[in-house]
């Protein structure tokens, strides 16, 4: 079929939500089908829908328009739409604040005014002098859609080094700025992903890729990562292969260096979990990288170094995880010395400033920070202001103040400035929001799952609500990839909160919130566990009267998507909405796109017997059924998702489209120029308003605005 005769047969099969009845069933654009089959072992797997995953052809762009149209159509017939987006726009205005980094005399941040799409990152002298602007994304593209970052400060404090990425794509360039001018210098890194500049003298270390070939940028497999030095002045072509590794394609390389410059730690992966970690002694001209802890089993990375020795945090023999001090000349495990043994709350991470260790631990999800010197010798417990989640306290060796960053669901992010010899706290920065924290009531539960494994779900509704089953209720969880879902304020919710629906957010298996342990008892042949926690959760709160399966929606997004359009599949009548966003929805062929290899460790492999049939058990696109009653479904989904690659969710609602015969609205709402999360403000209100609106309207709220 040619490309005119696709386009007008897409058009013409289009009949946009007949007369102003949005409960009449909806025409969705034809989607053509391919005659493509795959033999996994024996089993024959149709796919076909996929062309879809060239995104990037002109066909493919012609579905999209159609699909958005049908989408936007639907939305646009919603009346409290835009008054809910003024609301969100009304919500989201008021002014937010990274925590300082010292860097030489000056400190450095970033603020939002409220509305800016970008948050502009400022330059002061000392804690008490006037800020100036330092770098103002929001003037390097007429959308607001490129992204500043800060990735390294070079040793001698006069030098930072800034990542720039664009429209939501992973894809980013490393550029340097001279503090003390402000100017950009000419040095221009291109093609790195997830990688920090590790200062070491006139230059810094970084991962980076080759260039991929053209009209491949967002979707082909991104592999051979090597780690290069680069020296300032020089062009990119010019710098130094300093490691890579030829025989193994799928791996990931990341180099940090130690404050005083001597040592330099390479870090190896085949996946989001498991490392080896080597170093290099940086005195000795030609000093190989040499092993300090060997295998993928486990994870370990530097804190610090003691001198010649390394503080590093780790979960060998340790699933709730625990600080080791290794002398490099005797690497073996026999030969570590324990600085911070494992407790029974996991220890979620460790790090260093003011010549002091800080440990933050999470008990049942919420946050606990203790100080140590950094032989272990307990300092004292930070006393945080309520139950909620705590960051930062990093620092140089000399600092003599720290800053930590508080927030829970009705606590907007508050910056603590903190003494580290006094154990003295003060709020530094608190940001003001408008709405009343104290007319909501948060509270942790506990229910059982399928197997009677005891999950934590924090709730969140207005004070006074009647337990009636009357509630709508916004359920959402993740549950992978050692991910640790704690107390967070996102101000969009308030809108949820004031209209009063009950927000649920449980714990499920497959995170890190119980360590080591947790997290593989919801990986590999253990995912059907996160699924039956969140299962579990839906069927608490309609057990308890919260809501009711007519009223409940539930949303996650990446590894939370695949859980939502896996657990509809399983149990679509407990739910009356689902919204999965940017989801792995083909687990047979995720490996096979940019960075999806590295998810092997986690999920398992199609290309193994195997993986292949326990994938197959679940995928949320392989196990949608006919002649069932699926909820309401809005998939989201962005055209520069170069991490989870759209073609997951064009695939998953063509299928969906196909299949389901029902009354429920099943759409796509495909988002341009941004990629795996909203990449500005703009955009991000945008689609919270429409995925609100589509939760609203489909349980029948009256909202009133």
């Amino acid at each position: 079929m040619n490309k005119l005769a696709f386009a007008s047969l897409i058009l013409c099969s289009i009949t946009i939500l007949a007369g102003c009845n949005m409960d009449q069933r909806i025409e969705y654009p034809v989607t053509r089908k391919v005659d493509h089959v795959d033999d996994y072992f024996g089993t024959r797997v149709a796919d076909p829908y996929r062309w879809l995953e060239d995104d990037r052809s002109d066909e493919s762009a012609e579905w999209v328009e159609a699909q958005n149209a049908v989408t936007f159509k639907y939305l646009e017939k919603i009346p409290y739409r835009e008054a809910l987006k003024r609301r969100l726009t009304e919500i989201q205005n008021y002014p937010r604040y990274s925590a300082p980094l010292r860097v030489g005399e000056h400190y450095i941040f970033s603020k939002n005014d409220g509305l800016q799409n970008q948050a502009v990152i400022y330059v002061q002298k000392g804690l008490d002098g006037e800020a100036e602007v330092l770098i103002d994304p929001n003037e390097l593209s007429a959308d607001g859609t490129i992204r500043i970052g800060l990735a390294g400060v070079s040793g001698d404090r006069k030098y930072i080094a800034v990542t720039k990425g664009e429209a939501g794509s992973d894809w980013s360039e490393i550029n340097i700025m001279e503090l003390a001018s402000k100017k950009i210098l000419p040095d221009r890194i291109l093609w790195t992903k997830f990688s920090a500049a590790a200062w070491y003298r006139d230059g810094f270390f970084y991962s980076g890729y080759d260039e991929p070939a053209r009209g491949g940028e967002l979707t082909a497999r991104n592999q051979f990562q090597k780690i290069f030095y680069h020296k300032m002045g020089d062009p990119q072509e010019k710098d130094t292969l300093i490691y890579e590794d030829a025989r193994n394609p799928l791996r990931y390389f990341s180099l940090e260096v130690s404050e005083d410059e001597k040592y330099a730690f390479l870090g190896i992966s085949e996946g989001t979990s498991g490392n080896e970690l080597y170093w290099k002694d940086l005195t000795r001209a030609e000093a190989p990288f040499e092993p300090l802890i060997e295998g993928f089993e486990f994870d370990s990375y530097p804190v610090d170094n003691v001198g010649r020795k390394f503080l590093i945090y780790t979960n060998v023999d340790a699933p709730n995880y625990k600080v080791v001090l290794i002398d490099p000349d005797k690497p073996s495990k026999n030969n570590w010395n324990t600085v911070i043994g494992e407790k029974p709350e996991v220890l979620s991470s460790a790090g260093t400033g003011a010549g002091k260790l800080f440990c933050f631990y999470l008990k049942d999800a919420r946050t606990q920070i203790y100080q140590h010197e950094l032989d272990g010798t307990p300092v004292r417990e930070i006393e945080l202001p309520a139950l909620g989640t705590a960051s930062g306290l990093s620092g140089w060796k000399d600092d003599t103040v720290l800053f930590y960053t508080f927030t829970s669901y009705t606590s907007p992010p508050t910056i603590y400035k903190y003494d580290p010899v006094k154990g003295e706290s003060e709020i530094f920065r608190r940001s003001a929001v408008r709405f009343n924290p104290g007319d909501f009531d948060v509270k942790q539960v506990f229910y059982e799952s399928r197997d009677s494994t005891r999950i934590p779900m924090f709730i969140v509704h207005r004070k006074g609500i009647a337990l009636d089953g009357s509630n709508p209720c916004y359920l959402t969880a993740y549950g992978g990839f050692n991910n640790s879902i704690v107390p967070a304020f996102d101000p969009l919710n308030i809108a949820l909160f004031e209209n009063g629906v009950v927000f649920a957010q449980p714990n499920l298996r497959g995170g890190g919130e119980y360590g080591e342990k947790w997290h593989k008892a919801g990986m590999l042949d253990k995912k059907q566990n996160v699924f039956d926690d969140f299962i579990a959760a839906a069927e608490y709160l309609i057990r308890e009267n919260y809501t009711a399966p007519e009223k409940l929606a539930i949303r996650g997004g990446s590894n939370g998507g695949l859980l939502v359009g896996a657990v509809m599949n399983q149990r679509p009548d407990l739910f009356k909405v689902a919204l999965p966003a940017v989801g792995v929805m083909d687990m047979l062929r995720f490996h096979k796109f940019t960075v999806g290899w590295g998810w092997v460790v986690e999920y398992g492999s199609s290309d193994n017997e195997e993986g292949f049939r326990n994938l197959y058990a679940y995928s949320p696109l392989h196990n949608i059924r006919e002649g069932v009653d699926y909820p309401a479904t809005l998939v989201t989904t962005a055209d520069h998702d170069d991490r989870v690659v759209p073609a997951h969710s064009f695939k998953y609602i063509a299928t969906l489209q196909e299949k389901y015969k029902g009354r429920n609205p099943v759409l796509i709402r495909i988002e341009t120029r941004s990629g795996h999360g909203s990449s500005n403000v703009t955009k991000d209100i945008e689609e919270t308003a429409d995925v609100f609106s589509f939760f609203f309207h489909n349980v029948g709220m009256n909202v009133q605005y």
